[in-house]
């Protein structure tokens, strides 16, 4: 159980920069960063045992991700309060206090996207091909395309107001 949870930790550690953005791209007053952040690691160790290799890790991290931010927290949901494993890592995270204004703008105008085109807008911004994404959000790569255009010229058309 020891190195099943090194090799989760070290996973975590590997990918908790693009678990932080697409968490952020979803926070809400009854969702803080930090409560979706714990969300997403109670979830992917969870599900890390069953975890076959047959997607790149990558991709299963923002699957889980995303469907846990997508689908929300529950008020009423249960949480492992005593997962000393979870709890350290939820710990651990940091908001970057360096965050430039116009990074803060760009994510405040993709967070009034749609819940897939965001998520699209998201895993684009992280310089997924189309291929990724259709693999990570189910869709078809012609269906990506199309939303993704879509969700730029919003994001165009929000910031030009």
């Amino acid at each position: 159980m020891v190195d099943l949870e090194k090799t989760f930790i070290g996973i975590i550690r590997q990918y908790e920069k693009i678990i932080y953005k697409v968490c952020s791209a979803y926070i809400s007053p009854e969702f803080p960063l930090a409560d979706l952040y714990q969300e997403v690691v109670t979830n992917l160790w969870i599900g890390f045992p069953k975890f076959r290799n047959e997607s790149a890790v990558s991709t299963w991290i923002y699957r889980v991700t995303l469907n846990t931010c997508i689908t929300g927290v529950r008020k009423d949901k249960r949480r492992p309060k005593n997962d000393l494993l979870v709890i350290q890592l939820a710990e651990s995270l940091t908001e970057p206090e360096s965050m430039e204004e116009n990074i803060r703008e760009m994510y405040r105008l993709i967070n009034q996207l749609k819940t897939m085109e965001k998520a699209i807008v998201l895993l684009y911004l992280e310089e997924k091909s189309y291929q990724e994404i259709a693999d990570i959000t189910g869709l078809t790569i012609s269906n990506v395309a199309t939303k993704l255009k879509r969700a730029k010229e919003k994001l165009k058309q929000m910031s030009d107001i």
